[in-house]
């Protein structure tokens, strides 16, 4: 697996020679212009809907999925926890190509006409929440992200839960604590290491999705200025250009685009693991 990884890398990294060579690395990260015609190509616009459209999927996910785990692993009783449990790592079974159908057909008529115009309507005076309701956009894909990551934070994040000791439990209800003051001062710090980790893991998941993405994003090649505004992710981008490119510095253009996605998980991962070392109070990452 070593050796697969740094054969991918060094593979990306020679394909990519060429447009780097060509624009150089900072001008084509920071460059806004993507245009086979002129033969400009610029990575910025497709970086941004990356990690904006990420991001948004961890806002809505992560508060959803840590009170599901909780639920799940500390209050729920065993004939309700295991049929929810089921369904919900059964959404992570559903085809991505299948989510973004709904999200075509139900998602982005419906946040259209009730949070994005209400967004819009009430503080559109806010650059970030400016610009009109399309339903087609950022929010969209954030929001798809959101529903196909929920299912790795959820198991992981219960299953790290379920593996605090009884003890820890046992000592706070002594002291007289109730079952929620339990959860939250005596639980939930002893498992916060592995419920980070399960959050990287889904932010790993929003930032490689494709086919659902791909198809409630847009896929506009400008920079987002609204997260109502239609854009491009990195990987929608090369899933939707890379057959029709043309070999030279498009086709290197567009491998460029998976280095600079490449670089952003690993970077992502090792900052992860430095925050969980951190969390955990040990020298190196883990989960306890």
């Amino acid at each position: 697996m070593v050796a697969i990884l740094i054969g991918l890398a060094a593979m990306l990294t020679l394909s990519s020679l060429p447009a780097f060579r060509e624009f150089g690395v900072v001008e084509f990260v920071t460059g806004t212009t993507w245009d086979p015609v002129a033969s400009v190509y610029g990575a910025m616009p497709y970086i941004a809907g990356t990690l904006f459209s990420s991001a948004i999927a961890l806002v809505i996910a992560t508060p959803i999925a840590i009170l599901t785990a909780i639920y799940l692993a500390e209050l729920a009783p065993p004939r309700i926890a295991a049929p929810l449990t089921f369904l919900i790592e059964l959404i992570a079974a559903i085809p991505s190509v299948v989510i973004g159908l709904w999200g075509v057909f139900v998602l982005t008529p419906f946040l259209k006409v009730t949070i994005e115009s209400w967004f819009v309507s009430n503080l559109g005076e806010i650059p970030i929440f400016s610009g009109p309701p399309l339903g087609v956009g950022l929010f969209a894909a954030g929001v798809i992200l959101s529903i196909m990551i929920l299912p790795t934070i959820v198991a992981i994040s219960r299953e790290v839960i379920r593996s605090v000791p009884d003890s820890q439990r046992e000592a706070m209800l002594g002291l007289g604590a109730t079952r929620w003051e339990t959860t939250w001062k005596a639980v939930l710090p002893f498992a916060r290491s592995g419920i980070f980790g399960a959050i990287i893991l889904g932010l790993g998941r929003a930032l490689g999705e494709t086919m659902a993405v791909t198809m409630v994003i847009g896929n506009s090649p400008d920079l987002p200025d609204s997260i109502f505004d239609q854009s491009q992710t990195i990987a929608s981008k090369i899933a939707t250009t890379f057959n029709e490119a043309t070999v030279g510095i498009q086709t290197s253009s567009l491998i460029a685009l998976g280095l600079i996605l490449l670089v952003i998980t690993v970077l992502l991962n090792i900052a992860a693991r430095a925050l969980v070392a951190q969390a955990s109070g040990r020298d190196e990452g883990g989960m306890r």
